[in-house]
């Protein structure tokens, strides 16, 4: 198991973050673990609680935004490689449909019904 991003408040201005990731020892971590989180994002439910995760990640992301010192220019380089991304995932899932693979699809906060296989 890996850790890639636990933020802990310990306070009310303490907050403190952590990652078993050294992205200077390899930064083609970066495009992979984006694909990952992309497709489990999509593919699985995490137990009724993606309105708030994807809240807390979007926190995060408008943080170091707001912080950045060249803004513009980083969110024009996350809105390239989030549409490239996109593509790649839409790109797969015709593929899979083309092949006979069913997708259904569940809106945030709504389990499917017990399935047995």
């Amino acid at each position: 198991m890996k850790k890639i991003l636990e933020v802990l408040q310990y306070g009310e201005f303490d907050f403190r973050f952590n990652t078993d990731i050294d992205v200077s020892k390899n930064p083609e971590v970066i495009p992979e673990i984006s694909s990952l989180v992309s497709f489990n994002m999509a593919t699985q439910l995490w137990g009724g609680n993606e309105q708030s995760v994807l809240a807390m990640i979007r926190c995060l992301a408008i943080a170091d935004l707001s912080l950045c010192a060249h803004r513009k220019a980083m969110l024009r380089e996350m809105d390239q490689l989030s549409q490239d991304l996109a593509h790649a995932f839409q790109v797969a899932k015709r593929e899979f449909e083309k092949r006979g693979g069913i997708i259904q699809t569940f809106g945030p906060e709504i389990q499917p019904g017990k399935i047995k296989s």
